[in-house]
């Protein structure tokens, strides 16, 4: 679920666009995802691109092309909830036309606090998108008992990358 910049898009397929925070990038309408719905919070902003960050590729961010501004961290869920097992309501389902499990992606919106001491993710209303139609939705789980925000462990760092001290 990430904008390839190395595809092989048909060029007259293709926009470039200057994002604020992500700079120049080119897309094809393929990778557009559609929010027919909009997003809480956004319920205007419909078009949607997914990109990954080289220099922090857990996140997805969702670019929005309505508003070149609004851009949404988000992250897969089961990348840091192995146990994380969300049951989608029917309607889910039925509204985003998914006939298999391999057809979506689930994403959750990650909140960073201003002095980014913690994370959070919103486990309670993942963002669930249809791979074969580009076509999105977050949804409610009600009666979940999930978060809508889940501290996010920090990752112990491995003492084979720690810094070497000073001699």
């Amino acid at each position: 679920m990430s904008l390839s910049m190395e595809s092989d898009m048909n060029v007259s397929d293709t926009q470039t666009m200057e994002f604020p925070r992500f700079g120049t990038c080119t897309y094809s309408e393929t990778d557009v995802i559609r929010f027919p719905w909009g997003i809480p919070g956004f319920p205007n902003l419909r078009r949607w691109l997914a990109l990954n960050v080289d220099e922090n590729n857990s996140f997805v961010w969702l670019q929005s092309l309505d508003d070149l501004n609004v851009a949404l961290p988000t992250m897969d869920p089961y990348y840091v909830f192995e146990d994380y097992d969300p049951k989608l309501p029917g309607y889910a389902a039925a509204a985003l036309d998914i006939e298999s499990p391999t057809d979506f992606a689930m994403l959750c919106v990650v909140v960073v606090t201003e002095n980014a001491e913690e994370m959070t993710m919103n486990l309670f209303a993942p963002i669930v998108i249809n791979l074969r139609t580009h076509t999105g939705r977050q949804i409610v789980l009600e009666n979940s008992g999930f978060s809508v925000r889940q501290s996010i462990p920090r990752k112990p760092v491995s003492p084979a990358i720690e810094a070497e001290p000073a001699s």
